[in-house]
């Protein structure tokens, strides 16, 4: 059943799934323009389901069931998003998952709680996509037109970028020096992937301060790593993490 976060305005309110069970708290974060219900999020649900751990699931504002337009969204409210689910319906430790944009949102929310955020999971992490995921050209046309639309490898309609999304987004890049979170981080990168170079998730892992965290690569991997073999890798990382 889809539960309903009331959010203080202006942000929208949010629709999540939430279970319970014991340990810290796993908290899935979606990829752009994605959300709840892709086959990771799925999986890592039924996966905690069965092994009696808490896991939260839920929507950013304009995005699937929430509330919201999603044109008028910005990396800065996903992010603010994912502090809401934190401090109002998370409990104790969170363990976070972000899949591609949902990554980037990972260390934000890591940075912002740092009490509260006791492990990472990235698949195919996208920090500072706004900078080397668009053309000179693409750039531009989002801050001469206000919006960018692509084809949509994934689907039919095509996907939207704002100057709203990219203008946050270069606010809060982090990929040009230590970036000071400590702690375990297991990164899971395809190296087929289409649209994050994987040699991305090295850099990613040399600036983290931990100490603590891997690298795990897929040779034949693309973006979306939802086949049966990766998301069971997926579920190996989130392990590995409970378990530090």
């Amino acid at each position: 059943m889809t539960t309903t976060l009331r959010s203080a305005p202006p942000r929208p309110s949010l629709a999540y799934h939430a279970t319970g069970g014991t340990g810290p708290t796993i908290l899935f974060l979606p990829g752009y323009a994605s959300d709840m219900t892709g086959a990771k999020a799925l999986a890592l649900d039924a996966w905690a389901r069965r092994e009696g751990r808490p896991f939260i699931r839920f929507d950013y504002g304009g995005c699937g069931a929430s509330d919201g337009a999603f044109e008028e969204q910005s990396l800065a409210d996903w992010r603010d998003d994912t502090l809401a689910m934190i401090d109002g319906v998370a409990q104790g430790p969170v363990l976070l998952v972000g899949s591609s944009m949902g990554g980037w949102l990972m260390l934000l929310a890591s940075l912002a709680r740092p009490e509260r955020v006791m492990g990472l999971v990235g698949i195919a992490p996208a920090p500072d996509f706004s900078d080397w995921g668009f053309s000179t050209d693409e750039k531009m046309a989002m801050l001469s037109a206000g919006r960018l639309e692509r084809a949509n490898a994934y689907g039919p309609a095509p996907t939207i970028y704002t100057r709203r999304f990219w203008s946050s987004a270069e606010a809060l890049r982090l990929m040009h020096g230590p970036i000071a979170i400590d702690v375990p981080v297991r990164i899971v990168q395809g190296q087929a992937d289409a649209d994050v170079p994987w040699m991305r998730a090295a850099r990613l892992a040399e600036l983290l301060r931990s100490a603590n965290v891997q690298t795990w690569l897929v040779k034949d991997g693309d973006h979306r790593l939802s086949r049966d073999a990766d998301i069971a890798l997926i579920i190996r990382a989130v392990e590995d993490v409970l378990a530090c």
